[in-house]
């Protein structure tokens, strides 16, 4: 990982060093009803305009619209200190494409720092907006008519930092999106630490997006999300998410906690994740995703531990858009991973639930899938343990090994674990993967599961090393179709279709 910890040590002492503006001495009201925007703004101006310094937001609730954060401005909220977004839609900005409470385009050396809170009121915020589209102030093209709410687009995130360099995010709690909590976009140079991140109000509510950023460390934080978890995305075919930290943080979502993707234009390379723990995540603990041309490369995770969760491990290549060239997904390595799956859905205690399937099926397992013109290619996956259920029922699905052929391609699709539907393995499905790695992987049932452990299409150069799958006593630990230049452990017992 190149000059992060220089990096790190750079971007905490800026706060330090500041001179500082308190608000209230540029009329600000912290009663939670007057509207301060105004005075905000001219606290940060004037600190960017004599060189920098430290924006105080004391104790009390400060209501506001859009604030543009300066260069060599912190933005230090006090312990007790709020700042309570605006539920009137005119009074927030775009910096680039997204609206926000906290804006920053173009700007170095920014910080936002303290134990007070960031509080969008988001769910006011977004019925608001359906409000105004019902009575024909919003325009149609804002407005989603299947899911019946305002375009996640058309909603105000809290922070949107865009090509900006040298940031800090510190300690500061985060709570009640209308959208994702937080966006970095183009950017280098970033450090988010100890933060809190609390946003369960409405659809959306991503807790980390990182899109297209590089040399950025994630790190001691808490994240409760209404969807995504910590994601990394890119949206433009000349950037990368490159050269990315993100460790000893403890995640909760409604989707999936550690995402790449899904959109993955420009890709994704010298990734490092460690130390994380999961809970009560809807979908995957980690979703790899490289489905929109772009390169995804170099992936190193060590050591998830994920309790109550929908799935474990997602990797998926695929190509959702034909004019766009083949995605790349290689070298990934992930080892220490525990991971109990859950029976009934994880999520239920959200306000905003993941959305339910349209179709019957049992407990997914784990996948590994490509396409047919475009393998994964290199995955080690070391010292991995994952408990499932099992009580698969034939009467509620069924998809035999002899109908292995029919299971969908699905190729453009949107990338999530349950996209093929039901699949004939309880605990992993790979295909169309060339370099795999299996090496002490232990899976267990704890009810038992009439399809088999590991089912394989299409896999090139394949090695297992230890596999153990407790509770299952099927003659066959592992269903190979199609597979060549395979180095399996003698005491595995396999099945070649």
């Amino acid at each position: 990982m190149r000059s992060l910890a220089f990096i790190s040590f750079y971007l905490i002492i800026l706060p330090i060093i500041s001179k500082e503006y308190n608000i209230l001495k540029y009329g600000a009201i912290g009663d939670g009803r007057t509207l301060n925007t105004s005075c905000i703004q001219k606290a940060i101006d004037s600190a960017h305009m004599q060189g920098g310094g430290q924006v105080i937001i004391p104790t009390g609730k400060f209501l506001t619209g859009s604030i543009i954060l300066k260069s060599n401005v912190d933005l230090h909220l006090e312990n007790g200190g709020v700042l309570l977004g605006s539920i009137n839609t005119n009074h927030y900005e775009k910096r680039g494409y997204w609206k926000a409470l906290i804006l920053a385009k173009e700007a170095t050396n920014i910080s936002i720092s303290g134990r007070g809170t960031i509080d969008g009121q988001g769910q006011k915020l977004a019925l608001r907006l359906d409000s105004l589209f019902h009575i024909g102030e919003l325009e149609d093209k804002h407005y989603n008519f299947v899911e019946k709410r305002p375009r996640f687009s058309a909603r105000p995130l809290l922070i949107q930092i865009t090509q900006c360099e040298n940031i800090v995010i510190k300690d500061v709690h985060m709570t009640n999106a209308a959208c994702w909590v937080q966006n970095y976009d183009r950017s280098k140079n970033i450090l988010i630490e100890s933060i809190y991140v609390d946003s369960d109000a409405f659809w959306n509510n991503d807790g980390i997006d990182i899109s297209d950023c590089s040399d950025v460390i994630v790190r001691n934080s808490y994240v409760n999300a209404s969807d995504d978890g910590i994601c990394l995305k890119s949206h433009f075919k000349d950037y990368l998410c490159e050269n990315i930290s993100i460790e000893n943080c403890e995640v909760r979502s409604s989707a999936s906690a550690i995402k790449l993707g899904t959109k993955s234009i420009g890709g994704f390379k010298d990734i490092h994740i460690k130390n994380i723990k999961v809970f009560d995540t809807f979908r995957s603990a980690v979703a790899i995703e490289s489905v929109d041309g772009g390169l995804l490369e170099n992936i190193f995770i060590d050591s998830i531990e994920a309790f109550n969760t929908g799935n474990a491990i997602f990797i998926r290549l695929g190509q959702r858009e034909k004019d766009r060239p083949l995605s790349q997904l290689k070298n990934v390595h992930i080892k220490n991973i525990v991971v109990d799956v859950a029976y009934k859905r994880p999520d239920y205690k959200y306000k905003i639930q993941g959305p339910n399937l349209p179709f019957f099926h049992n407990i997914f397992p784990s996948s590994i899938t490509g396409i047919p013109n475009a393998k994964i290619k290199n995955v080690t996956l070391e010292n991995i343990s994952i408990n499932f259920p099992g009580k698969a029922d034939k009467g509620k699905a069924y998809l035999g090994l002899y109908r292995m052929n029919q299971i969908p391609e699905v190729i453009d699709k949107y990338p999530e674990y349950s996209m093929f539907g039901e699949l004939p393995a309880w605990g992993f499905y790979l295909r169309h993967v060339e370099g795999i790695r299996l090496k002490n992987i232990q899976l267990n049932l704890k009810d038992q599961d009439y399809r088999h452990a590991i089912v394989m299409d299409d896999v090139k150069n394949l090695s297992i090393e230890r596999l153990i799958t407790n509770g299952d006593n099927k003659s066959y630990q592992v269903i190979l179709k199609d597979c060549i230049e395979n180095n399996i452990q003698d005491n595995i017992r396999v099945k070649k279709l």
